[in-house]
């Protein structure tokens, strides 16, 4: 791997705040400046600045070029996944102290060993690592690899091992872990963009078994694309938690935790695979914790379910892989009921906004709100996208005492103002049809708007062109359908 000499190195600490574009355009050709290892070095860590701040902070990083900043994991999301992977050896310990004598506890403790097999630039590793004795890069490229080994011992990961080999022979081979981190490339032999699993590489599902294997627990990243309740019944029972990451109100990822199957055992709440199970639901929102008693065990009969996808506020259910009663997603929850596995405990999580509900609640999100709708509408929310990835409308109807305003429009609406709901709120100013007599009253001389639609027969910019309304001003716009099937448009005002 190519590091930089002094002249580089100096040359990146003069320049480094400067337009990469310009550097390049007006920069002198000097003797031992490596220009274009330089330019890559101020835009990344540009890049790194917003995204990476704590390795913007370190000296001595060396960034890949531009394309490789803008796909790799931001600091929120990898922070995140290693949270994920304390909470489980955390829970894992303490089984371990329940059986062992505390002696040979701390030893196992001391010993944690997690494998990364899809290395990459590193910063997902970079973090799952420092909750670890023994941490395993893997990756089959070469110049990542030496990459990884300059970058990590720049981050004081003593700990750290880079291996140049290929994710799954070394899967094959190597000797069990606590944690097991994925992160199957989502791009096709022509560099199209995937995101079902199995096109993937590597095809995590055929690794299924050998992942449950070689670990405690299998940490596996995939495109927030994904219906997420398919991608639990793809699995089969191995899933045990499901996060739904977001950022800036944007789904960046799902993860899935993976699990060996086992039967749980209802007297102490530990399973066969050895971690806790929880038996409520929390949901932390600021300063609130709220509780909803929704065990795997609750026998309540399963109702035939349609799941429908939601895109931009379109229902695509028809055309984006909509999936019927009897199917392999609902049989996953079946025997989940009966006691044969546990269903997954779902995260939803969009910057300090979480949630969380129990398997119960798995099901309760298919389900069609029936409450009706209060005689004052006074407020409007609408979900975060971790929410509305995950579909639990019914919970967040019943926790925050909103009320669904469609069975299909995931939009909320209350009397009172709501603090801490999981998204953005608006106050309600008028109500209206589409007729000429209600859209003139409804803008009242209004000439912009922000426009969103949720299940509404028309897009944002064709609703838009039919009321001639430039884009933006404090006027927020929603086309949507209410119970009943109404079509209608709500001004609101943001709160």
């Amino acid at each position: 791997m190519t590091i930089m000499n002094d002249k580089t190195r100096e040359f990146v600490a003069m320049h480094r705040d400067e337009d990469v574009r310009e550097l390049a355009l007006k920069a002198k050709r000097v003797e031992g400046l490596d220009l274009s290892l330089a330019l890559d070095q101020i835009a990344g860590w540009q890049i790194a600045s917003k995204k990476l701040p704590q390795w913007a902070s370190c000296e001595g990083i060396i960034y890949p070029p531009h394309i490789s900043m803008e796909q790799c994991s931001s600091q929120f999301t990898a922070q995140y996944k290693s949270e994920i992977a304390q909470t489980l050896l955390a829970s894992a310990a303490t089984v371990r102290a329940r059986v062992s004598d505390s002696a040979e506890s701390d030893t196992l403790v001391a010993k944690r060993a997690m494998v990364d097999l899809t290395g990459g630039f590193g910063v997902d590793f970079s973090y799952l690592a420092r909750g670890f004795s023994q941490a395993t890069y893997v990756e089959r490229q070469r110049h990542l690899c030496d990459l990884a080994e300059h970058n990590m011992a720049a981050l004081g990961l003593d700990q750290a091992r880079i291996v140049c080999d290929d994710g799954v022979e070394y899967l094959d081979n190597m000797d069990p872990v606590d944690l097991i981190y994925i992160d199957p490339a989502r791009r096709d032999e022509h560099g199209a963009r995937t995101y079902a699993i199995e096109d993937c590489t590597p095809n995590v599902l055929e690794l299924r078994d050998l992942l449950l294997a070689k670990s405690q627990c299998t940490l596996v990243k995939l495109s927030p694309m994904l219906d997420w309740r398919k991608a639990v019944a793809d699995f089969d029972g191995a899933v045990r938690e499901v996060h739904i990451v977001a950022t800036g109100n944007e789904c960046k990822e799902l993860l899935l935790v993976l699990g060996r199957p086992a039967q749980v055992d209802a007297r102490d709440g530990v399973d066969g695979a050895g971690s806790h199970r929880r038996p409520a639901a929390h949901a932390h929102m600021g300063q609130m914790d709220i509780q909803a008693r929704q065990t795997s065990n609750d026998k309540t009969p399963l109702a035939r379910t349609r799941v429908e996808q939601m895109n931009g506020g379109m229902d695509l259910a028809d055309t984006v892989g909509s999936f019927d009663g009897e199917s392999k997603a609902e049989r996953t929850v079946a025997a989940s009921h009966d006691g044969r596995y546990a269903a997954p405990h779902v995260f939803c999580v969009n910057d300090d906004q979480r949630i969380d509900y129990d398997s119960a609640a798995y099901t309760q999100g298919l389900r069609i709100g029936g409450k009706p709708l209060p005689e004052a509408k006074n407020y409007l929310y609408e979900p975060n996208a971790s929410i509305m990835k995950a579909g639990c409308f019914d919970l967040v109807e019943e926790r925050f005492g909103v009320t669904q305003i469609g069975p299909s429009s995931h939009l909320f609406v209350s009397e009172q103002q709501i603090a801490d709901f999981p998204g953005r709120g608006f106050a309600i100013e008028a109500v209206g049809s589409m007729n000429k007599k209600d859209i003139k009253r409804l803008l009242n001389g209004a000439k912009q708007a922000n426009i969103a639609v949720r299940n509404f027969p028309l897009t944002a910019p064709q609703l838009r062109k039919k009321l001639k309304l430039a884009d933006g001003g404090t006027v927020y716009l929603f086309g949507t359908t209410m119970q009943g099937g109404d079509h209608v448009l709500l001004r609101t005002s943001k709160i």
